[in-house]
């Protein structure tokens, strides 16, 4: 993992297309700003998780369900 140190308004530049900036400093949270292309998916962590078992579980479901066949 790389770690860097960034002030307020200071940025990081991911890939030439994804910019990531410092918007606020509080306390002890940090708030991000995310500029990225439409097509690149950006959530936070805990977002991204719930997705991923979201799909697990439909997966799962899929595998368990019999197939359909038509009576001909």
């Amino acid at each position: 993992m790389l770690v860097l140190s960034r002030k307020k308004n200071e940025s990081i530049v991911i890939n030439n297309e994804i910019t990531i900036v410092v918007v606020e400093i509080r306390g002890d949270k940090v708030r991000l700003g995310v500029e990225a292309p439409r097509e690149v998916p950006v959530h936070r962590r805990e977002v991204f998780d719930a997705i991923q078992r979201n799909l697990d579980d439909q997966g799962n479901e899929q595998a368990r369900e019999p197939e359909r066949t038509e009576d001909i």
